[in-house]
């Protein structure tokens, strides 16, 4: 079928045919969220379609929907409803975080990957207009960028940009901010300590007495 025609139009598609998008900044989890989707996907089917964009060897790479399809699978679902899109690697990208950070309870982490990904996408498709200085160590969003991420998503430019500093932590940082052991503006500091630094830090940490 010609791909122009598949645009906007729902679709049966096989799960075995959907891929995850590559460097999807959220997670599937088997939390209280993900078992009040499969309840209601166990009743009454996915009725929200997917989002796609055909990938290689005839799949379908997921935009929108990775929740859906996972728990879609866990019911026994064979198939799912998907809208099939013809989009770039920068529009795909916005569209994966805008349309997961209307989510309920969003993980730290997944915040701040998601805004480095759609800041990224949105200076590589020319949207920059402030750009850094040459040299400078510190890696945030041009302010134009942030402003634009933040009013779509209800915060400032400032706490994206102190988001986006949180993709400067290490695995084991991050997962203390997501578990709430260490707090958020503590973690934003420790983003500016080089990884090695970080790493020394929780070897010298007490776990069950001290945080940062």
């Amino acid at each position: 079928m010609d791909k122009e025609k598949q645009t906007d139009r729902v679709q049966k598609i096989p799960i075995t045919e959907l891929v995850p998008f590559k460097d999807h900044p959220f997670k599937v989890v088997e939390d209280e969220s993900m078992l009040r989707t499969t309840e209601s996907i166990s009743m009454f089917g996915v009725l929200t379609p997917l989002i796609a964009r055909p990938a290689e060897d005839g799949k379908f790479e997921i935009i929108s929907g990775h929740r859906r399809a996972h728990a879609a699978a866990a019911v026994g679902l064979t198939e799912v409803p998907v809208i099939v899109r013809d989009m770039d690697d920068d529009v795909a990208k916005i569209l994966v975080v805008d349309s997961n950070l209307q989510r309920e309870n969003i993980l730290p982490s997944e915040r701040a990957f998601a805004y480095k990904m759609k800041a990224d996408a949105m200076k590589h498709q020319g949207e920059r207009t402030d750009l850094q200085q040459e040299g400078t160590s510190v890696q945030v969003a041009p302010k134009l960028t942030t402003a634009i991420i933040g009013e779509k998503d209800g915060v400032s430019k400032d706490t994206v940009k102190r988001f986006i500093r949180l993709t400067n932590l290490i695995p084991e940082l991050l997962d203390m901010l997501d578990h709430k052991k260490i707090s958020f503006n503590p973690a934003v500091e420790l983003s500016y300590l080089r990884p090695e630094e970080q790493q020394n830090l929780i070897e010298a940490m007490d776990f069950t007495q001290a945080a940062p």
